[in-house]
């Protein structure tokens, strides 16, 4: 058996002992921890929508069968917390909301495009395709972890100030993830920009700004989750780092940055842009002009 078949279920296992290892206290469905549960039931879902896919040859639904797992572990979570107070809901509110507009998103782009070119060469092998279904279940399970402990957790009535704090982070994050978004769709569908890469807007200001929201508002769905926190609990730091970890270093940035210097490698604008503004961390901008180069 390959080392690529044997990662899928080493990387469930371990998701699923990180689960019962932060599980909130005496928070159980039939006998069964409630988090393993829940992260048993991500991958569920990500096996049926792998064979689907790999029956029908197509990554279609791949993001909007992300995005709807989010949507199923906090829905299953304030079904197990039958005490759940407005904070829960909040919580869960946040994810639901970008959950919604992110797979909302996803889905009608790769709808307008007609395919999802990093799956071109990966859904032609079984077990490539499996780990990456395999790897949107850690995805799903481990970014959302710290709101699933603290909707799974029964709260006082009031709204701790920290988790206010948490929501404005969150507020920030979401308003970046929309407007980079925003611009870089109006920038691809504008004929006249046809093949060119996008350096406008925020896009001006570091290369990834949709990533940039997307980090920021997951801390602050930990901050706003930290009130809920408690023992070993606290290892759901991990939900942000881990979306930090897979957009810089396993899945985003690196994969667009190896596309970008295949279509723009040899433009000199290009290089210019890559070496003035930075990948991630907002720098100052300035005009691009050729003679940075």
């Amino acid at each position: 058996m390959s080392s690529t078949r044997l990662i899928p279920p080493i990387l469930v296992l371990l998701c699923l002992g990180y689960a019962a290892l932060i599980n909130p206290a005496e928070q159980a469905w039939r006998g069964a921890l409630a988090l393993p549960v829940i992260f048993s039931v991500v991958f569920i879902v990500q096996v049926i929508g792998f064979l689907h896919a790999w029956w029908q040859q197509t990554e279609r639904f791949y993001d909007l069968i992300g995005s709807l797992s989010f949507l199923l572990a906090v829905g299953i979570a304030l079904y197990l917390n039958p005490t759940a107070t407005f904070y829960n809901f909040l919580i869960a509110g946040l994810i639901v909301l970008w959950a919604l507009r992110l797979g909302s998103f996803l889905f009608l782009r790769i709808a307008d495009v007609g395919e999802d070119r990093r799956f071109r060469k990966i859904k032609q092998s079984f077990s490539r395709f499996l780990l990456i279904w395999t790897l949107q279940g850690v995805w799903v399970s481990l970014a959302s972890s710290a709101a699933l402990v603290a909707i799974l957790t029964p709260m006082p009535a009031p709204v701790p100030g920290v988790a206010w704090l948490g929501v404005a982070l969150w507020s920030l994050g979401f308003a970046v993830e929309v407007v980079a978004d925003a611009q870089k769709s109006a920038f691809r569908k504008d004929p006249a920009k046809r093949g060119q890469f996008i350096h406008h807007g925020l896009w001006s200001v570091c290369r990834h700004p949709n990533y940039l929201g997307e980090i920021i508002l997951w801390f602050g769905i930990f901050v706003v989750a930290l009130p809920a926190l408690q023992g070993w609990q606290f290892a759901a730091l991990l939900s942000p780092i881990f979306v930090v970890l897979l957009l810089t270093r396993i899945s985003g940035i690196p994969t667009l940055a190896k596309r970008g210097l295949s279509q723009w490698g040899d433009d000199p604008r290009y290089r210019a842009y890559l070496r003035q503004t930075r990948a991630l961390v907002p720098g100052v901008p300035r005009p691009l002009t050729v003679d940075d180069v």
